[in-house]
């Protein structure tokens, strides 16, 4: 189904008021091609917006399909962006679970029984797997293996099956699927930034993996981007170049620790499973195996160009780290 032409759109946002909706979202508000924005989420509005509606809905909650129905229903949305998910891994999976895989379930019978046409999704480019007979750069049409046993990559893998298996059996359901490498700026808190805000980081002995990064402005831009144009498909977001975690770390000088992977991995579950650290060991495999991406589908279908490279948003997240250790950045 395709809008009719000067309509102004309708949009609800679920995970609204974490990194990704709560930049997103005051753009859409000043722009006068949407006429409504819809934030559903259990936190509270931390800004004021003109076109802003709010609504609390836990999407763990047995009611939330119902409740969802409702809403996009009352407010008319044509466009649900889906953003209820997880930067960091926490120990309660079950709960997690609910949230991201069962949770997408219901975002999208909602917006099935709503007659939501557009339907855009943040995922992770995790989800393809970090194995060693990776090639250099993977391309939207590998097979996503994701990281069997860690769930935090599990949960985001099965939520993109959801939407494509819904898909595939509804012709007029328009889905885009943007998957975001590892997000770096100053704003961001993920599973690799934490590990960068240390002095001293262990890395598994023997392995020194090429990464790749794509800027916190990049990803809001980007999701504005396929708002504003309706682009459909699945996406690879990431910028262009990689570089060795050695030489991140010698940028931001910190100091690697290198340890076996086995006895690294006993450690950490150790420690993890008394929630003194903030990843599993299932995350050294991200470490030890290269997932990297190949952008061109971004550049050249949808016709988006991010303007910071893999290395200068490192240098700048770095940049911006430094100088909070010296107390002159909040």
């Amino acid at each position: 189904m395709r809008r009719i032409k000067n309509q102004k759109k309708r949009v609800a946002v679920t995970g609204a008021f974490g990194f990704i909706g709560s930049h997103l979202i005051p753009l859409l508000d000043c722009d006068d091609r949407y006429s409504k924005i819809v934030a559903i989420d259990i936190k509270s509005p931390p800004f004021a917006a003109k076109k802003l509606s709010y609504y609390n809905v836990d999407l763990t909650s047995p009611s939330a399909e119902t409740e969802l129905m409702k809403i996009l229903k009352k407010e008319k949305v044509d466009t649900l962006v889906h953003l209820a998910f997880l930067s960091n891994p926490v120990a309660n999976t079950e709960w997690v679970h609910e949230l991201e895989s069962v949770g997408t379930f219901k975002v999208i019978n909602a917006c099935s029984a709503s007659k939501v046409k557009r339907f855009v999704m943040w995922s992770s480019t995790m989800v393809y797997g970090a194995y060693p007979d990776n090639p250099n750069y993977l391309t939207e049409s590998h097979k996503k293996r994701g990281c069997p046993g860690f769930s935090f990559v599990q949960d985001k893998l099965e939520a993109e099956k959801a939407v494509m298996d819904f898909a595939s059996k509804n012709d007029d359901f328009e889905y885009t699927i943007l998957r975001t490498c590892t997000i770096v700026g100053p704003t961001v808190d993920n599973i690799f930034t934490s590990l960068l805000l240390r002095n001293y980081v262990p890395v598994v002995m023997g392995y020194d993996p090429l990464m790749q990064f794509i800027h916190e402005v990049d990803v809001i831009d980007v999701f504005k981007f396929v708002l504003d144009r309706e682009i459909k498909g699945e996406f690879n977001v990431a910028s262009d170049g990689v570089i060795p975690v050695s030489e991140i770390m010698r940028l931001g000088g910190i100091i690697p620790v290198p340890v076996p992977y086995f006895a690294l991995k006993n450690v950490i579950s150790f420690l993890w499973n008394g929630q003194l650290i903030r990843y599993p060991a299932g995350f050294l495999n991200y470490m030890k195996y290269v997932f990297n991406v190949d952008n061109e589908k971004l550049r050249k279908d949808m016709g988006f160009t991010p303007k910071y490279s893999s290395l200068e948003a490192i240098k700048n997240y770095l940049g911006t780290r430094r100088l909070r250790k010296i107390e002159l950045a909040n």
